[in-house]
C-alpha cells in the first residue's frame, strides 16, 4: 500500500475499525495523510438516505448546514455564484439563495438531486465528484464541500477539480473530520490501552477513504498550487466553538482555500 497523496511507502498503522479490527488505517510519515486500506471494502451507499425538509429551521438534522451557512454569511459581504458539491437535501442552498446567492448543487446518483431541485427550485445536478461531474456553465465564486473530501480516494484530483470550478479570486470552503482533534486522539489512546472498545454492527464497512489533519491538508494544497487561507476547528457542540477557534483541537475542520498568487509572467 502506498500513500494516496505523496506516493510514499513509509506508512505506519494508526488504528483499526470493525468488530475484529479488520479495517486498517495507516498514516504516512512523509505527508501525514491517513489512508484506509480499500482492499477490505468500502461502503458509500450508507450515506444515501432520506433527509429532512431543507426549509425547516426546527429540524436538528439541518443544524450543521445552517451553521456552515452562518460562517459563509459572516465571511462574504456580497453574494455571488455558489456551488455546493454533495449538497444533500439542499439546506445550505436554500439559505444562500434566500440571501441573494446564485446557487447550484451536485449530488450523487440515486434520486436526491432531482428531489432537492424540485423542492427548492434551483439547479441540482447528478454526478460523482470529481470523476464524473456534469458539465456546468461558467465558474463559481465559492465552491463548498461539506464532509465530501474524506470520501474521495484521489485527493489531488479533487483539489484540481475544485480549482477548475473557481472564478479568478474565488475560494473553496471545505469541512471534514480533523484526525488530530483532541477527541479523536483520546479515543485512539483509550483503545490502545484497552480502556475503550467501540461496538460495530456485523455489516459495518468504512466509508472514509482518507483522513486529514492540518499538515496533510496543507501538503495536499501545496502539491496542487493552492493556498490555505483559513483553518479552524469546530465541534458538534456549538458552545465549544469560540474556544476551538483559539485552540484548534476540535474533531471537525473548516478550511478556506484560495488559488494563491498568480504565476510570474514569462518572458517572450
Amino acid at each position: 500500500m502506498i500513500c494516496r497523496l505523496c506516493g510514499g511507502s513509509d506508512l505506519k498503522p494508526l488504528y483499526t475499525q470493525g468488530a475484529r479490527g479488520e479495517f486498517a488505517f495507516f498514516r504516512c510519515r512523509t505527508c501525514r495523510l491517513v489512508s484506509y486500506d480499500l482492499s477490505a471494502g468500502l461502503d458509500q451507499e450508507k450515506y444515501s438516505r432520506e433527509l429532512p425538509d431543507p426549509m425547516s429551521s426546527d429540524d436538528p438534522r439541518n443544524a450543521s448546514q445552517s451553521r456552515t451557512y452562518s460562517f459563509i454569511a459572516r465571511r462574504y459581504a456580497r453574494p455571488g455564484r455558489l456551488l455546493d458539491i454533495g449538497c444533500g437535501n439542499g439546506r445550505l442552498l436554500h439559505l444562500a439563495a434566500s440571501d441573494g446567492w446564485e446557487v447550484e448543487g451536485v449530488e450523487m446518483p440515486g434520486g436526491m438531486a432531482e428531489k432537492t431541485a424540485a423542492r427548492l427550485g434551483v439547479p441540482v445536478h447528478e454526478g460523482v465528484f470529481p470523476g464524473s461531474m456534469p458539465v456546468l456553465e461558467g465558474r463559481f465564486d465559492l465552491v463548498v464541500l461539506r464532509h465530501v473530501l474524506e470520501h474521495i480516494p484521489d485527493p489531488p484530483a479533487a483539489i484540481e477539480a475544485i480549482r477548475s470550478l473557481l472564478t479568478e479570486g474565488g475560494e473553496a470552503l471545505l469541512e471534514f473530520p480533523n484526525i488530530d482533534g483532541l477527541d479523536q486522539v483520546t479515543k485512539r489512546m483509550l483503545e490502545r490501552l484497552g480502556l475503550r472498545r467501540k461496538r460495530y454492527r456485523p455489516s459495518y464497512i468504512p466509508g472514509h477513504c482518507c483522513e486529514y489533519c492540518r499538515g496533510s491538508f496543507r501538503f495536499l494544497l501545496e502539491r496542487s498550487g493552492m493556498v490555505l487561507e483559513r483553518w479552524e476547528t469546530y465541534s458538534s457542540r456549538p458552545w465549544l466553538d469560540p474556544l476551538l477557534r483559539v485552540a484548534p483541537l476540535g474533531g471537525k475542520a473548516r478550511a478556506i482555500v484560495g488559488q494563491g498568487p498568480p504565476e510570474p509572467r514569462r518572458g517572450t
